[in-house]
């Protein structure tokens, strides 16, 4: 018997069959073959078709079964993670009533900030742990000031895994975990955030009833089974935002874990119990995965990297090199601190952790007569290892101190000078894993019965190294100095 792991990225979703006694993994499969469409009317926006979802999602169920020869009684629950922070509006009938806004669309920005200076940054700080900012619940009075009539036939607000499984069960609802993500749970009074509802003039009806992340959440509905291929009465038992599932994918769950993303974007993701806030510009709280009304109070620090993998891949495209291989080949032969060439890889946009400064990519104290590509490539290895090092120093301040980090095998944690350099620095070892948000969100499921120790065992196969910090940090830590003083010039000028 199996259980079925759902990805809904931005780009594609990832499907994912494991084992329910062992959980191994079969296999993933990825739909569609090329990006999903997204739509941008106006600069800063970004729209996404929620059916497209459940159209990929749809085929790739099939793919799968086809593909490992299964049926639909095998598959015995699902688990479902998703791109956070969307908003997906339906009406009394449970019919769209606009494309979702998306993750990444910053039309409501100001929204958020206005809300935060109203309201006041002591309430918003100690009681949300945020910034109403730009995250679901500003989405959603930006619907309501400029698409008031459509605003008017709103029956529920959904994020987007809360719509798949609806999709799946015609049943709609939500997760605690989800609610903090929009900013609408209250920390210090542990319900909702009123105050914010009130304040945007959103009603309590719009909010989904909320089930627990890990529970029979519902069961595919006869409809569901005809349009997925799921076998009608099929328990949805997880649901979780992409970064607290990628932390539950690596068995993150407890104070002091840590999960590291070295993707596109890079991402710190630290648990912890404390409920204070103290760096709410730079760094989000959510609540992860096993917070508990009346429990457990575990909160996932949030920092986000915008400028990390996007940076390597760019810079592979623009030099004379044929891959990623090539370019580690090529830094590997330059001493640490690349002869001083300092490369601020800030080229994504705004990033939150300088508090929305927007600086680029910049390279300093390049010699045309001495440096070639190596250095260029070891530069962008360090300056990347460096932001997540300068990240780091940042959730220190807001109360985090790590016991364990861990990352997937892929993107930047393959490199060893970025694995390395970010070990040394921050003096802590580095588990690698190879494991997946699909497979992850699929391995959920059976914690259901909260069994935490069987869990963790289906990781005992996906370890693949440990990076150890070196003793002597001296060159290192010269070159990080280094590339600190070329950052605060940056933001002084």
């Amino acid at each position: 018997m199996y259980y079925l792991g759902i990805d809904i990225g931005s780009s594609s979703i990832k499907i994912a069959l494991v084992e329910s006694t062992t959980g191994k993994s079969l296999g993933v499969v990825q739909e569609p073959d090329e990006e999903m469409s997204m739509f941008a009317l106006n600069k800063g926006w970004a729209e996404q078709e929620p059916e497209d979802w459940w159209r990929c999602i749809c085929t790739g169920i099939d793919r799968i079964k086809k593909q490992y020869a299964i049926s639909k009684e095998d598959i015995i629950g699902v688990g479902i993670a998703y791109q956070m922070h969307g908003l997906v509006l339906v009406d009394d009938e449970g019919k769209l009533l606009r494309k979702s806004i998306i993750w990444c669309d910053s039309r409501a920005v100001e929204i958020g900030n206005a809300a935060y200076e109203a309201i006041g940054k002591e309430f918003c700080d100690t009681n949300l742990l945020n910034s109403p900012a730009n995250f679901t619940a500003s989405k959603l009075k930006w619907v309501k000031e400029n698409e008031p009539e459509l605003f008017s036939k709103a029956s529920k607000f959904m994020l987007p895994g809360d719509y798949v499984a609806y999709k799946f069960s015609n049943q709609i609802n939500t997760t605690l975990s989800g609610l903090s993500e929009g900013i609408f749970w209250n920390f210090k009074e542990d319900d909702l955030a009123t105050e914010l509802l009130d304040y945007y003039g959103i009603s309590k009806n719009l909010v989904p009833d909320i089930t627990d992340t890990f529970a029979i959440q519902s069961v595919v509905s006869k409809q569901g089974e005809q349009e997925s291929g799921l076998k009608e009465g099929t328990p949805i038992l997880y649901r979780a935002g992409d970064q607290p599932n990628n932390a539950l994918s690596l068995n993150v769950f407890n104070p002091g874990e840590v999960a590291a993303t070295g993707g596109t974007s890079g991402v710190m993701y630290a648990i912890t119990d404390n409920l204070s806030a103290k760096e709410c510009a730079r760094v989000n709280n959510f609540a992860h995965v096993n917070y508990q009304k009346g429990g457990s109070k575990n909160i996932g620090k949030l920092l986000c990297i915008n400028g990390a993998g996007i940076q390597y891949r760019w810079l592979m495209n623009n030099l004379a090199v044929s891959n990623y291989d090539e370019m580690n080949q090529e830094a590997s032969q330059i001493e640490i601190g690349s002869d001083g060439v300092c490369l601020i890889p800030f080229g994504n946009g705004a990033e939150r952790m300088l508090l929305n400064k927007d600086v680029g990519t910049r390279i300093a104290n390049l010699d045309l007569n001495r440096h070639h590509k190596g250095h260029l490539c070891r530069a962008a290895l360090e300056g990347i290892a460096f932001s997540f090092v300068y990240g780091f120093e940042i959730m220190q301040k807001d109360g985090i101190s790590p016991t364990v980090i861990r990352a997937g095998n892929d993107n930047l944690f393959r490199s060893e000078i970025f694995a390395n350099t970010v070990a040394t620095l921050i003096q802590q070892e580095i588990e690698i894993y190879n494991t997946t948000g699909a497979i992850g969100a699929a391995r959920a499921c059976i914690l259901k019965d909260k069994d935490y120790e069987k869990f963790s065992s289906f990781m005992s196969n996906n370890h693949v190294m440990t990076f150890m910090p070196l003793k002597d940090k001296t060159a290192y830590e010269e070159a990080y100095q280094n590339w600190k003083t070329e950052l605060q010039l940056i933001l002084n000028s």
